[in-house]
């Protein structure tokens, strides 16, 4: 089928090679070269997940085109590859949807960090990429996944799991849920700020990982940002508050020994340093709020976690029986450890606002 689909697309010679790549769990991803040598990515998008492809890829298309006006290099953004009709993405006969990028040259992509300093520059490209976006009107853009992250509604949602309560699990769960429930109120804080205008809507990446970043393969600098399926509109706190809950965790997300899980201070600090440097248009109250939404967005993730528990595991794939509970578990001790570091954490983004 590849084939088919490929010649639907302007590449700038017939293709010769075409294999899966990467290591993506959402779309289906290619490598594809053509005969004169030149590389490309082919992308499945995955229309179970994503329910609305073209407005999805208008966003993408929006987005990109934006970034390309503020960019020197050519691999400073991400470049569509048009159809022959001149679309940004196909509709396939099967009802199945593609798209093209230019492959991204000289460039390559960490799983996880090597050092500290690979942490730090995956915060100066998301910094950078909050940066460039600040003037763009992100309220154009189409809300690909609705309330992604209203904490408030994930709570309505966890409520409605815990009257239901359909796999009897809540009896043995009651100290996560009496965790999730004192700190109900304050879930609201950033989705309220934003609704009475004390934060400004932004563009969000919404999976801010260091593998969705393209580093320069001799420096190590950041050239893009990559896997801007989830870009819609949102808070900046949102972007920067999930990279802290991934990125700075001393233990993986489904660590059973909670004594190994903490917010590591240092890396707090490297990224924060990262992302302000790279995002001087942060208003005084996104920066006061950096701490929060380090902490919201850890608090959604376990809430998230615990839902799921609660339901029967039907969201988040598992691999063995109450890992998604060891999820949650993990999500609410980072929870508790940001309050313990709370001042600190403070103090920390008052320094890098300077």
């Amino acid at each position: 089928m590849t084939n088919q689909v490929l010649k639907a697309f302007s590449l700038d010679s017939a293709p010769v090679y075409c294999e899966k790549y990467g290591f993506g769990h959402i779309n289906v991803t290619y490598l594809v070269v053509t005969e004169s040598g030149r590389r490309y990515i082919l992308q499945k998008i995955n229309n179970s997940i994503f329910k609305d492809v073209p407005g999805l890829m208008g966003n993408i298309a929006a987005v990109t085109k934006y970034l390309r006006t503020m960019i020197d290099d050519p691999r400073g953004v991400l470049t569509l590859v048009p159809t022959l009709d001149g679309a940004d993405f196909l509709r396939f006969e099967d009802g199945s949807y593609w798209r093209v990028y230019d492959f991204v040259e000289q460039s390559i992509c960490l799983q996880a960090p090597e050092s500290p300093e690979d942490f730090y520059q995956s915060a100066v490209a998301f910094g950078t990429f909050q940066q460039q976006l600040k003037d763009f009107p992100a309220a154009t853009l189409c809300e690909v996944i609705p309330n992604f992250h209203n904490t408030a509604d994930r709570y309505r949602i966890f409520r409605e799991a815990l009257a239901a309560d359909v796999c009897g699990r809540a009896a043995s769960v009651q100290e996560e849920i009496a965790f999730a429930l004192e700190r109900e109120e304050e879930a609201g804080t950033l989705v309220n700020m934003l609704a009475e205008g004390k934060l400004p809507l932004r563009v969000t990446h919404n999976d801010t990982k260091l593998n969705n970043v393209m580093l320069d393969e001799v420096t190590r600098k950041p050239l893009c940002v990559i896997d801007l399926d989830t870009t819609m509109p949102g808070l900046s706190l949102y972007d920067y508050g999930d990279s802290i809950r991934f990125g700075a965790a001393t233990a993986a997300e489904d660590e059973k020994d909670l004594s190994k899980v903490e917010m590591d201070i240092t890396l707090f600090e490297t990224y924060t340093k990262g992302f302000l440097s790279a995002c001087p248009g942060l208003t005084e109250n996104e920066r006061e709020m950096l701490p929060m939404g380090a902490k919201l967005m850890t608090l959604e993730c376990g809430v998230r976690f615990l839902t799921d528990y609660l339901n029967g595991d039907t969201y988040f794939r598992t691999h063995y029986e109450g890992q998604n509970l060891d999820r949650c578990r993990t999500q609410f001790k980072l929870v508790a450890d940001m309050e313990g570091k709370w001042a600190e954490m403070k103090h920390i983004v008052a320094e890098c606002s300077k």
